[in-house]
């Protein structure tokens, strides 16, 4: 196991080696996280989960219960992350908990699955958000919308092949805008609560539309808005201080996005009814319409800006679980290598693309957020799992950061209930999704016995690599960072 950073006497030799620096501070650290988790979700999550829950005040409870659910997750993660000080997030700690498979299966689920239908679900909401006050008062193209998304997730793959620092930089001012956003939306509706607008909230726990079946589906929704907090996780080689900084990070944006985001949908209940939430395309913006007047096109542009800081914080550390997958020998080795003068994993970055563009293509916002969210959470539930049975395992080994096993069973529970409910509720799309997810066992078994290709089938691999390596002017870090 090498050193996390060079040591002073290295500096001199190390200051052009090929590694990823330590660039992430605690204030980019939560850049990270927070611009991460307030995208689309707030934006777009209130009609599904209105929807799924059947009524106002149940739908106030599933956000809370997001919120608390999230903070359990995150705090096991930063329990495992201040432990196994890899980069990787849920593949690394199934790896070193579960083992290889399980691990390989959420690596294989991540690129075929969950990080293209995520990010095509945000650039969709940036290309809406974006485009719609021009063709007001009619609803933009689809077309519009999906060359729009396209534009946006190209420039967030460059920026992020170019530079770590522009990348970070980039999403502390987007975190910005989030939160401006936020405040525009918070401010006027609890200004029209406290001044008795209470009529959305009689009767708020109705239960004639209420079904129980489709509450794991309201679920998906919050917490679909809050993922993100897991990204953190990802890049842990490169914060500073990573034993300090990660708890602190997720303790600090969970609790800041679970009281803006309750907040945020007692203003939106406050202005619109039910029906009105239910039947817009985009909440924020109808609320915007009844409240800010003239200056109410200026949230488009916001909730555009806080999308686009999402997909640049969930591309930026999914590029890591692609590249602490290869660097692991579950990839193509490609994929673990970093460019010679940019210092950023650029093959990993690269391959994302083309599956983003053709969930693109798809196109239903709504079709995959269900879509991935059955493979997302039932590994996320197998991590946290993954934690009790290391904390069983290794009794003895320092953790700078534990949490209860409480935590980490009530995450596990309400994970895997969950998942479970949604084969039941969404059988077609959560079944589409494990057949998927699947598809992965026979792939794991040709990569495990990588060893037993024929010979002509490794020296065309490694002929393709080296051309492509040339091209991409990449190479296989020089330092360990862990």
């Amino acid at each position: 196991m090498g050193t996390s950073q060079p040591s002073p006497g290295q500096e001199g030799s190390s200051e052009g080696a090929v590694y990823l620096r330590r660039k992430i501070t605690l204030l980019r650290a939560l850049s990270l996280t927070i611009g991460t988790i307030i995208g689309s979700g707030i934006f777009i999550s209130p009609k599904g989960v209105l929807k799924n829950s059947g009524n106002v005040g149940l739908s106030l409870v599933i956000w809370v219960a997001c919120g608390v659910l999230s903070m359990c997750g995150a705090l096991s993660y930063a329990d495992l992350a201040t432990t196994i000080k890899k980069s990787g997030g849920h593949y690394i700690y199934l790896l070193e908990t579960l083992g290889p498979l399980p691990a390989f299966l959420r690596l294989w689920a991540e690129y075929i699955l969950i990080r293209p239908s995520i990010n095509a679900v945000a650039s969709l909401a940036f290309g809406r958000y974006l485009i719609e006050p021009l063709f007001v008062p009619c609803h933009a193209p689809d077309a519009a919308v999906k060359i729009m998304s396209i534009l946006c997730i190209s420039l967030i793959i460059a920026l992020n092949c170019w530079s770590v620092s522009w990348s970070a930089n980039v999403q502390t001012v987007f975190t910005v805008a989030k939160f401006i956003a936020i405040g525009l939306i918070i401010i006027p509706g609890l200004m029209a609560l406290s001044s008795g607008r209470t009529e959305n909230f009689q009767n708020a726990f109705d239960t004639s539309s209420l079904a129980l079946d489709k509450i794991p589906l309201a679920f998906y929704s919050g917490l679909f808005a809050y993922g993100g907090w897991f990204y953190v996780t990802f890049v842990t080689e490169e914060i500073v201080n990573p034993e300090r900084n990660i708890p602190l990070t997720v303790i600090v944006s969970l609790t800041v996005v679970t009281v803006c985001y309750v907040l945020t949908n007692v203003a939106y209940y406050t202005v619109l009814t039910p029906n009105q939430v239910l039947s817009s395309e985009a909440v924020a913006v109808s609320f915007a319409e009844q409240t800010l007047g003239h200056i109410s096109s200026v949230i488009p542009i916001l909730v555009a800006l806080s999308c686009f800081g999402a997909l640049n914080g969930g591309t930026f550390a999914s590029a890591r679980m692609l590249f602490a997958g290869s660097r692991e020998g579950h990839g193509p080795p490609l994929l673990s290598m970093i460019h010679i003068k940019r210092h950023t994993p650029l093959p990993a970055l690269i391959l994302m693309a083309p599956l983003v563009f053709l969930m693109i293509g798809i196109g239903d916002l709504y079709g995959l957020l269900n879509f991935n969210s059955f493979s997302r959470w039932l590994f996320m539930g197998l991590t946290t799992l993954g934690l009790m049975v290391h904390r069983y395992r290794h009794p003895n080994l320092p953790r700078p950061f534990k949490v209860p096993l409480i935590i980490p069973f009530i995450f596990t529970t309400t994970c895997l209930f969950i998942v479970g409910m949604s084969l039941y509720s969404d059988p077609v799309n959560t079944g589409m999704s494990c057949a998927i997810t699947l598809t992965g066992l026979p792939v794991y078994f040709l990569v495990a016995n990588r060893a037993r290709l024929p010979g002509p089938w490794k020296e065309a691999i490694n002929g393709l690599t080296v051309k492509l390596q040339v091209l991409m002017e990449v190479m296989p870090q020089e330092i360990a960072t862990y």
